[in-house]
């Protein structure tokens, strides 16, 4: 066992994919897709139906960009976030944290990625995915890397999900306790990207800049699907 292994498995997580397996194809990752409802929250709803997200997620997702960003030679990832519904705060974090896209009211998420691939030229394969629920299973069907956020109250979900192949590491966090954080803190320990992510965001000059300058012109672009399939938003 790496010691990699050895750590998110003591905090509870589970090696669907052997480690070793899991590491290859996230050498192939060149994007980062998330849903929301469940993975940057617990799904609670607030009245107007909008559902929160923590700076200790978002940090995370920065870290794995910057991460990914050092292993392709200065070649910034896409990062994305398609949901089922609509949702303020997930277009709050695309718009503040210059994520490529906003995907809304995807009830068929396999569509919208299709879209997100050719707007990029990536193949499924390239895409790493954060997910936790069925509307989410068409996606990691077909994803390179699949991250499945843990919640203790849909075990036939996930002995599904298991048994079908469609997640390579299930996260010792439960959904909406940073689940997030421990899935990309596990990806760049995986690259073997973790310490020099870290010592470059302490140093911050010249390279962190270099990469946030490049992050920041990214303009986000906003789909939602409507009755006429996606449309800008």
């Amino acid at each position: 066992m790496t010691d990699i292994e050895r750590i998110f498995s003591d905090l509870g997580g589970q090696f669907i994919t052997p480690v070793d397996t899991l590491t290859q194809k996230l050498r192939a990752v060149r994007a980062i897709v998330f849903d929301w409802d469940g993975v940057f929250n617990d799904g609670i709803k607030t009245e107007a139906g909008s559902s929160s997200f923590s700076e200790v997620d978002s940090m995370g997702t920065n870290l794995l960009r910057f991460g990914l960003w050092l292993q392709q030679d200065r070649q910034l990832p896409v990062a994305a976030i398609i949901t089922g519904v609509t949702n303020t705060q997930s277009e709050t974090l695309v718009r503040r944290e210059h994520f490529h896209a906003s995907y809304s009211q995807a009830k068929h998420k396999i569509d919208v990625l299709q879209h997100l691939l050719d707007q990029h030229n990536l193949q499924p394969g390239e895409v790493a995915f954060f997910f936790d629920d069925a509307l989410d299973l068409s996606v990691s069907e077909v994803a390179g890397v699949r991250i499945m956020v843990r919640r203790n109250a849909n075990p036939l979900f996930t002995r599904y999900v298991v048994d079908n192949g469609l997640v390579d590491y299930m996260t010792g966090s439960q959904s909406g306790q940073f689940a997030v954080r421990e899935s990309c803190e596990l990806l760049l320990g995986l690259l073997g990207q973790y310490d020099a992510v870290m010592q470059e965001r302490l140093r911050y000059h010249p390279v962190y800049n270099d990469y946030y300058q490049q992050r920041q012109a990214v303009e986000p672009t906003y789909w939602t699907v409507g009755p006429n399939g996606l449309e800008p938003k």
